[in-house]
């Protein structure tokens, strides 16, 4: 008769196995964008929120150099006499045609403007008186002409101006310092699908195993 084990006299039997097993391969990754949503803006583009405080700028003067022509118009100002100058009256002479020279002659000769002071008829001499008139050389009238300045009133002349433009281009130099953000909490969530690829072939590597009963 065969002998047998104390396995053939089990009503049941515990069996164990143990198998290390290991799987190594290696994973390429590239790079890939990641969007960030927040529940202000569902369009993908995250903006913080908060407000800029306090700052001051220090400059420095700038120069800025051209030309420029107002519009508008001058009004004409009203002149008026204040104080009449003095005057004063002379007399504007008239030439008049008057004797300068009287000239003798004999009475066969010629003279100019002749005054015949005989006659001689039926061999009878007749003389003549020989007279003369007076009167003045010159005739003037009376003309008042100025001898001093007068002195005169103008109004204020007023200025209508027109709107006009100004451009003005440059940069100005200085530095602006003390400037403060606060900023306001938000939740940010979202996902990424890693993108890459696998390019090793996977290693598996197995160890003995080993079965054990009870």
């Amino acid at each position: 008769m065969a002998t047998l084990g104390a396995l053939a006299y089990k009503d049941a039997v515990g069996v164990k196995y143990d198998k290390t097993t290991s799987v190594t391969s290696t994973f390429t990754g590239t790079a890939g964008d990641v969007t960030i949503t927040t529940a202000a803006n569902n369009s993908g583009n995250y903006t913080p929120s908060g407000t800029i405080t306090g700052g001051t700028f220090t400059g420095s003067n700038t120069t800025f150099t051209g030309s420029y022509t107002p519009g508008g118009t001058v009004s004409t100002p009203t002149i008026n006499v204040a104080t009449a100058g003095s005057t004063t009256t002379i007399k504007n002479p008239t030439k008049a045609t008057v004797t300068k020279t009287v000239a003798a002659a004999t009475p066969s000769s010629t003279v100019a403007n002749e005054v015949t002071y005989y006659s001689v008829a039926n061999e009878n001499l007749t003389l003549y008186k020989i007279g003369y008139t007076t009167g003045d050389s010159i005739t003037t009238s009376d003309v008042t002409v100025k001898t001093g300045d007068a002195s005169y009133n103008a109004t204020q002349p007023s200025f209508t101006g027109a709107s006009t433009t100004v451009s003005v281009s440059g940069t100005p130099n200085g530095s602006v310092s003390g400037l403060g953000f606060n900023g306001t909490k938000v939740k940010i969530s979202g996902s990424m699908t890693p993108a890459g690829s696998v390019t090793s072939t996977p290693n598996n590597t197995n160890t003995n195993a080993t079965v054990s009963y009870s």
